[in-house]
């Protein structure tokens, strides 16, 4: 029976927690001239309202037994600041102010800028946000769920009973918002919502700077706001810099299997140590960027970060955000540059996370067809919602501003770009033209692309992008898609077929090693190793080469040799640096035992020298992305399977390459020069230094003057280390 002065309307839907307007009835409140206190306490035995400050004192009715007090507050005319003070069935006392007596934080301007999907840093105001409001300091809850009929906050400061903090619903936004008085930072929560059809699940917050990983999914109230960073140096210089004119050597890292401590359950490093270690390992061998697979919190490890819930947390795995941060800080002083996956392209189903947010394919497509990833068993972003657009790029933004990174390469995107990306016919929806190109994924990828670029001068944004999609990297002002790189899939994929050939077969695909030439500056590229080619049963790079284990760390050698020397960024994916012999466990480390050895040392020693030779020789990076900066010597002698090239600064002397890919040592080898001068080696992979066998021309050769060959009117004559790239760079000198 109803006891309560509310309607049944009013009164059983907020027993029942299905109440969509709990703030039209809770708190005190004037009615029909009279004014009353009504309060939702479940298990309490007294509540009391009291004037701050110590004055009044009203004790309340119970009105039902499921936790409703209420009662008419006599001589109040007005509101007043108050306290709520209850008493639990065990005794215990306790004082709260109202979550109910404040007014909303959210203006009308926030929730037009989001719903018009233009509100780029809606991550300030969506989300869990300590603050003071109104003079008392709290926590303000906001998300997005149209569809609910209810969304509550629960934490460890309600005992997760949805029935004590139902939130007030921003119509027509369908943002849901509740400020919490003394809710503080670290405390645990998520959302309560129930659905249209009136189930109720608990979420958790798409837009949680902090989250619990595993089997553990809740998310923390964490204050972004106090950290102070020590990389303007870097962030002013970056500001300043040309991408595409200087050198990048990139590092990929999955931060739960570069290192781990087997003394203490095999538990992946910390931020903190991370930086103590990774970033002087990386220092040491000279690459100037870390690329670092996904970071965003996610529930299943086997997913190499790859399936995300949350967005806006880096993974607690390894510590907090402000220890994140702290990592990429101390690279930046460092004078390392950190690039992080970002994967707009797909989410897990899992039932805590974004997947039927509200009852309702929120963020998702209702068809199947277009909303969901079969072969990953994943959902796709419907990037036509201006909603979901603005979730997405005020993401990439947050990253970029409150982590400093400097920049984003993009998963799967092929996956967004193609409607019939790996479906079959019947599985697809042409789009409004008949055609299988995804126009609402391709119009949010160039917007992303344009206000990344606007907002923060420097950063780079990479397509990981498998097809012959045209101007990936070209500008949107071109018809491009607006990505500063793209990965060199098909470089990735002919080099590493050709280097797994037996040395008397490479003779017969002299093609798959000169092909890339073809479109090398339609686009601007980073040559990849990456994580995707040392699992699920393809090998280490070590063990995909042919022949003994000499002749594989030597074609490893020849082959990082000649990558370094062709025209494009550099990306390699851990343990490749020292020959790593097994494939790549997420859940292992990578085995540090065998990089002291002889031939493993060597190799990472090889690592070390190319990049220093890449970043301060210009003729390696200044013409990069330009057919100026590369010329072809010879690639027709297929059947000794050697080739060469020229690599040309602007004003500097050329380098020249010559790769030997079999085992054969080739004495008086002749190569056509443009220039006559002394050809000085300054680097060579046979080096004994890197494990090699030691054949080389004793420092370099003086060309051979007025000596026509390959088409050039000066040669020299070299001695071809076997399995072996050589580097020679012109001194430019008088005499024959």
């Amino acid at each position: 029976m109803n006891a309560s002065t509310l309607s049944d309307d009013d009164f059983y839907p907020l027993i029942e927690a299905r109440h969509c307007d709990p703030f039209r009835v809770l708190g005190i409140r004037e009615h029909r001239g009279k004014w009353h206190a009504r309060v939702l306490r479940p298990g309490a035995s007294r509540v009391e309202v009291v004037e701050s400050g110590g004055g009044r004192r009203f004790p309340l009715s119970s009105v039902h037994p499921g936790g409703l007090f209420e009662a008419q507050l006599p001589g109040v005319e007005g509101g007043f600041v108050y306290e709520i003070e209850t008493t639990g069935s065990d005794g215990k006392r306790w004082r709260e102010r109202d979550a109910y007596s404040f007014g909303p934080v959210l203006g009308e301007m926030d929730t037009h800028l989001f719903n018009e999907g233009t509100h780029y840093e809606i991550y300030k105001k969506l989300g869990a946000h300590l603050l003071t409001h109104e003079g008392v300091n709290g926590t303000h809850f906001a998300v997005w769920a149209p569809s609910a009929q209810r969304v509550s906050v629960v934490g460890d400061f309600n005992g997760w009973d949805g029935r004590i903090h139902p939130m007030r619903k921003l119509i027509p936004s369908g943002i849901w918002e509740i400020f919490i008085p003394g809710v503080a930072g670290g405390a645990h929560y998520k959302f309560e919502i129930r659905g249209p059809q009136g189930g109720v699940e608990l979420k958790t917050d798409p837009f949680a700077f902090f989250a619990q990983h595993g089997t553990e999914t809740g998310c923390m109230v964490f204050d972004l706001g106090r950290y102070t960073w020590g990389d303007a140096d870097w962030m002013s210089r970056r500001a300043k810099r040309d991408p595409y004119t200087t050198p990048m050597s990139i590092y990929e890292v999955h931060l739960g299997s570069w290192r781990r401590v087997p003394g203490e359950n095999n538990r992946p490093l910390s931020y903190r140590e991370l930086a103590d270690r990774l970033i002087p390992y990386v220092k040491e061998l000279g690459f100037t960027h870390i690329e670092l697979m996904p970071v965003m919190e996610h529930p299943f490890a086997g997913s190499w970060g790859y399936q995300i819930v949350n967005y806006y947390a880096p993974t607690s795995r390894h510590g907090n955000p402000d220890e994140f941060r702290e990592f990429v800080d101390r690279c930046h002083q460092a004078n390392i540059g950190v690039l992080l996956d970002w994967v707009p392209g797909h989410f897990p189903k899992d039932a805590h996370g974004l997947a039927r947010y509200d009852g309702t394919c929120l963020f998702e497509h209702e068809d199947s067809r277009i909303g969901e990833h079969r072969e990953w068993g994943t959902l796709v972003f419907n990037y036509g919602r201006y909603e979901v657009r603005n979730f997405l790029i005020g993401n990439a933004l947050f990253w970029l501003e409150e982590y400093h990174l400097d920049g984003l390469r993009v998963d799967a995107v092929a996956s967004m770009l193609y409607l019939d990306y790996s479906r079959k016919p019947g599985e697809w929806i042409p789009n409004c033209f008949g055609g299988r190109e995804n126009l609402e994924a391709i119009h949010f990828l160039k917007l992303c692309n344009e206000v990344c670029y606007a907002r923060h001068p420097g950063i780079i944004t990479i397509a990981e992008e498998s097809t012959a999609w045209p101007g990936v990297s070209k500008p949107t002002s071109a018809g491009g898609l607006g990505f500063g790189f793209k990965w060199n899939m098909g470089w990735m994929n002919d080099s590493l077929r050709y280097m797994s050939k037996e040395h008397v077969h490479r003779c017969f695909h002299q093609g798959e090693i000169t092909f890339s030439l073809l479109y090398a500056f339609h686009e601007h590229f980073i040559l990849v190793l990456s994580h995707d080619e040392v699992v699920h049963g393809k090998g280490s790079l070590l063990n995909k080469m042919p022949g003994d284990a000499w002749q594989k760390f030597a074609n490893v050698r020849m082959f990082l040799a000649w990558m370094w020397a062709h025209p494009g960024k550099k990306l390699i994916f851990q343990g490749m640096e020292f020959g790593q012999w097994q494939e790549w466990n997420h859940d292992e480390s990578l085995d540090w035992n065998l990089a002291n050895g002889p031939a493993h040392a060597g190799l990472r020693q090889l690592v070390s020298d190319l990049n220093r030779l890449y970043t301060t020789d210009p003729a390696f990076f200044e013409q990069d992305d330009s057919q100026e900066g590369y010329e072809w010597v010879d690639f027709h002698d297929a059947n000794s399977s050697v080739w060469s090239f020229l690599r040309k600064s602007r004003s500097g002397a050329p380098v020249l390459v010559v790769v030997n890919a079999t085992p054969v040592v080739r004495e008086g080898y002749l190569v056509g020069v443009p220039e006559h001068g002394f050809w000085r080696e300054v680097l060579n992979t046979d080096s004994q230094t890197y494990g090699g066998s030691n054949v080389g021309n004793q420092g370099g050769v003086r060309s051979r003057k007025n000596r026509n060959c390959q088409g050039r009117p000066h040669a020299i004559s070299l001695s071809l280390p076997p399995l072996a790239t050589l580097m020679l760079k012109l001194e430019r000198v008088g005499g024959c």
